[in-house]
């Protein structure tokens, strides 16, 4: 009798290990169908971005997605300074009127922001048509803060544009009317492929992020509106390791 209740609960065991095993089976296979489409419908983004200064659209605000200006000390980073080409020649062609740059400035030492108005005025945009925010940590933050922060219903992002597809697709779940201005690639196949291997598990992230956790940018701040003052504008979200970085 008590060999007989222990088979039986072992069968019973066993068929619930199985039923539980393959409800999980599906579960990730719905996940990663999710996943799938939501990467797809970014990759379709594509059809929102321009290559040609002739054809892209007129919006007063470009904004400019921020990387680091070297790639290792004295090596200058090309998807930095094809990116500063791009704004600097949508605003000689009359496609923008204000260039938003955002990047990272997490630490004292590292200032993307920073790099990227150095180089804008190097190409000739006058400082008071840039501004910038010092807290697009992530694409995510950069886009959001955009429209919450800057007051941005529509603008003209400007990236490479593997970067501007996710970039579009974060910008139309939040409602924001957004075009995408293609920078050329670098040159190096290398490098490309490091960094398109980077953006196929970011993509993944912003899906997850978007739909799935919602998440909000690491800082907000008080409304600002480009292009109603003269002078250059800082966003107020500052930090301590900001505010060096500004002095």
């Amino acid at each position: 009798m008590y060999r007989s209740s222990q088979t039986d609960f072992q069968y019973e065991f066993g068929r619930f290990i199985k039923i539980l095993a393959y409800l999980a089976s599906i579960a990730i296979l719905v996940f990663a169908m999710f996943l799938l489409l939501g990467i797809l419908r970014i990759s379709s983004f594509a059809f929102n971005t321009y290559d040609s200064y002739d054809d892209v659209p007129y919006n007063k605000v470009g904004l400019l997605l921020g990387t680091s200006s070297n790639v290792a000390p004295g090596q200058p980073n090309e998807y930095f300074t094809n990116r500063i080409m791009a704004a600097a020649n949508l605003y000689r062609h009359k496609k923008i009127d204000y260039i938003l740059v955002s990047g990272d400035n997490r630490h004292a030492s590292y200032n993307e922001p920073r790099q990227m108005m150095q180089a804008l005025l190097k190409a000739g945009v006058p400082q008071d048509r840039i501004v910038a925010d010092y807290a697009g940590f992530r694409t995510n933050d950069s886009v959001i803060r955009a429209h919450k922060v800057f007051m941005l219903n529509k603008v003209t992002i400007i990236s490479q544009e593997f970067h501007n597809e996710r970039a579009l697709f974060i910008a139309n779940h939040l409602g924001i009317d957004a075009i995408g201005f293609n920078a050329s690639d670098p040159y190096s196949e290398g490098s490309n492929f490091k960094v398109k291997l980077r953006e196929f598990f970011a993509r993944i992230k912003c899906v997850i992020d978007m739909y799935i956790l919602h998440t909000k940018p690491t800082f907000l701040g008080d409304p600002i509106e480009i292009g109603s003052t003269e002078k250059p504008i800082n966003d107020g979200a500052t930090t301590p390791d900001t505010k060096k970085a500004e002095l």
